[in-house]
């Protein structure tokens, strides 16, 4: 289906506005009327721009508060002949019309009718039609089947309902009563989602609408029974969310096209190719321009250096499944250590790439020598680079075939650790969202509940996307605000059996853990009535503990390294969260560290 996008939703000037639109790959645009009324191009100008772009012009909106307010009715269709006069000038025909919230507006469907086919027939005269949408805080009309009851008794070929899925599900609309719409009626389809939340819903909507698949209403469902009443227009986004005022047009913009694409997926509205969903992490790739902070971490947590790539400065250290690459030729030193690059199992890697391309990820260039393995590997919104991998396999060439063999260095003995448990990346703050749907869009994963962790200095967001059987974790957060290295922490968590075996070892090669206070175990009694011999050994070895009607869960920290800090994890039973209860306690602990508080 044809996509578009009301300009509210991107953040800039209309001009802006308009080539970001058109470079994301969007058909056409709704043009919002501040956005016209701010800026200095003229309607014929944007109707200009709009063409040499490639872009339609889908509807003009809002004009708002005239149905059914009789006193001002005489000023309500003058405003409206204003408004056809800019619609002429732009080239666009459709006019959205909201659900009057003045509070002199009568509660007369009868009078609404007359009201609406009044100004239609003024519209159709001037090759205008009129989309008529219910505000879910109208006065007297706020769901979407009475807008279409008055609709339906003003009888005008040139007045039909506009459907909007924030005014529609915000209000628990049952969707199935779209079906009852004649398709050709529904003139227009404005999507947006917006997470769960119990507030004023003109403020909810505002403030927090955000892209399908990002919320938590179901759109592709509303979207579905749209199509199937027979809507054959665009499907057009109209997002109000203050992040996405202030961030970059451009990045928002294919953040949103690719929002569509994967709701038409989901409403089976297209098919691009499947997600090749992955079976495990290959790697972690750490870069640093001083990498012997780090190479001391890794040997006293068990791993051993056993390669050296044969054409770039990369260092292979492995331990059990767990492979860490260390990047001798990148990092910024002002900031230490940072991860850089992950690379996942996948079942088929070619698909993976078209997968990715499909959902807008842009590749990454690669420079490659001769014999390198053909690694495909795409940018996260964050900047970090994503390889589809098939370690080991006969089937297709294996990375680990780019690195020859080095004299062992670091820990003779292995700590313990068996493989990569999950990746945790702290995301700028204006793409957390995007970033959680770009996981689950190009690697297939499902999405966690978004949750606020207690920080130090405010609240940070977290959301983890995983596979089905968790065997491909990564834990999203975002800080509570712009600010030092430590507001933009990462770390790889490693999976052990024996956590307690594995921390006793690492102490012993002189690695420090992250200190945490006494304070926490006292309360950790109080919750858990834990074992005392067990209480005490999780306080002595620095280990934090929950547990959940699933299983349990043991983890513990190194000290942080420029960006970067390790986590040790044991799954007990059935397990699959991350210990959010004890974020507070870690943040707090680890803010210590660094500022010596």
């Amino acid at each position: 289906m044809r996509t578009s996008i009301a300009t509210v939703s991107l953040s800039g000037p209309l001009s802006e506005k308009l080539t970001a639109v058109a470079a994301a790959g969007f058909d056409g645009v709704e043009i919002f009327e501040n956005d016209l009324l701010a800026g200095p191009l003229s309607p014929e100008e944007v109707r200009l721009r709009c063409a040499d772009l490639g872009l339609s012009i889908d509807l003009y909106q809002p004009f708002r508060d005239f149905e059914a307010v009789p006193e001002r009715l005489a000023d309500g269709l003058r405003r409206a002949e204003r408004k056809f006069d800019v619609m002429e000038r732009l080239g666009a025909d459709l006019l959205l019309v909201c659900s009057s919230v003045a509070a002199d507006a009568v509660d007369d469907d009868e009078l609404a009718a007359a009201h609406l086919r009044l100004l239609a027939e003024r519209a159709e005269r001037r090759g205008i039609r009129i989309a008529y949408e219910a505000l879910a805080w109208g006065r007297n009309v706020s769901t979407y089947d009475h807008a279409w009851r008055i609709v339906e008794r003003a009888d005008h070929p040139a007045l039909g309902t506009c459907l909007d899925s924030f005014h529609i599900l915000s209000r628990g609309s049952d969707v199935k009563g779209i079906a009852d719409i004649p398709g050709e009626k529904i003139f227009f389809l404005q999507l947006a989602d917006a997470p769960l939340m119990a507030m004023d819903v003109l403020q909810w909507s505002r403030h927090y609408r955000c892209f399908p698949g990002q919320g938590g209403f179901d759109v592709a469902g509303l979207v579905a029974a749209a199509v199937g009443a027979g809507y054959a227009g665009p499907l057009s986004l109209e997002v109000f969310n203050d992040v996405f005022r202030q961030a970059g047009a451009a990045s928002t913009a294919v953040d949103a096209l690719r929002s569509l694409l994967l709701l038409e997926e989901s409403a089976a509205l297209s098919t691009p190719p499947a997600p090749a969903v992955p079976s495990g992490f290959a790697f972690a790739e750490l870069a640093a321009a001083d990498t012997e902070p780090l190479r001391g971490v890794l040997a006293a947590l068990g791993f051993g250096r056993t390669g050296r790539h044969t054409s770039k400065p990369v260092e292979l250290w492995e331990q059990g499944e767990a492979r860490i690459l260390l990047n001798t030729g990148a990092g910024d030193r002002r900031t230490g250590p940072e991860l850089t690059a992950v690379g996942v199992e996948s079942p088929d890697p070619d698909r993976a790439a078209r997968r990715a391309e499909a959902m807008l990820a842009p590749v990454v260039p690669r420079r490659r020598a001769e014999g390198d393995a053909p690694l495909d590997a795409v940018a996260a919104p964050d900047g970090t680079e994503l390889f589809f991998c098939r370690t080991g396999r006969s089937d297709h060439p294996s990375w680990t075939g780019d690195f020859t063999g080095v004299p062992q260095s670091g820990s003779a003995e292995p700590a313990g650790i068996r493989r990569i448990d999950h990746i945790a990346l702290t995301q700028p703050w204006h793409q957390f969202d995007e970033a959680s749907l770009f996981y689950r869009g190009v690697l297939g994963l499902e999405g966690d509940d978004s949750l606020d962790l207690a920080d130090p200095y405010g609240l940070r967001r977290s959301r983890a996307v995983a596979t089905a059987d968790g065997a491909v974790r990564i834990a999203l957060n975002v800080a509570p605000a712009p600010g030092g290295n430590d507001t933009r922490l990462q770390h790889i968590a490693l999976a052990t059996d024996d956590i307690v075996a594995t921390a006793r070892r690492i102490r012993e090669r002189g690695a420090g853990l992250l200190p945490i206070p006494a304070n926490y175990y006292d309360d950790l009694d109080a919750r858990y009535a834990l074992d005392p011999q067990l209480l005490a050994t999780l306080a002595a070895c620095g280990i934090l503990y929950d547990r959940d009607g699933e299983g349990e869960f043991f983890h513990c920290y190194t000290a942080t390294v420029g960006r970067v800090f390790f986590e040790l994890v044991q799954r007990v039973g059935g397990y699959r969260g991350y210990g959010a209860q004890n974020a507070a306690v870690r943040l707090a602990a680890q803010h210590t560290q660094l500022h010596g508080v």
